[in-house]
């Protein structure tokens, strides 16, 4: 899967990216009650197409800027007139070595 075929409001396969800057974190609280932490960043896939990525809690952590992501089972959505991605609850993020 590459940007070009992400659409809003839909599940995201598997797709790799590198992230290329990560902005401050900050905190936050669910409707539900949770709270904890997000960060955006922006990353580029191999066609070198941009997408916003959502990055939650311990996943501030293990992502840098350079680091190549896969999301896989995620989902996106579109935020403020920007496509954004994220692994979500159910989805898997890992960072490739």
């Amino acid at each position: 899967m590459k940007v070009q075929d992400l659409r809003a409001e839909a599940k995201v396969d598997s797709l790799e990216l590198v992230i290329k800057e990560k902005g401050p974190a900050r905190d936050f609280s669910s409707r539900s009650g949770s709270t904890g932490k997000v960060c955006d960043a922006k990353a580029v896939d191999d066609e070198n197409q941009e997408v916003s990525v959502s990055l939650w809690n311990d996943e501030i952590e293990r992502v840098q800027a350079n680091d190549r992501i896969r999301i896989t089972n995620g989902w996106a959505r579109e935020w403020r007139g920007n496509l954004q991605v994220s692994a979500g609850r159910y989805g898997k993020l890992e960072v490739l070595r």
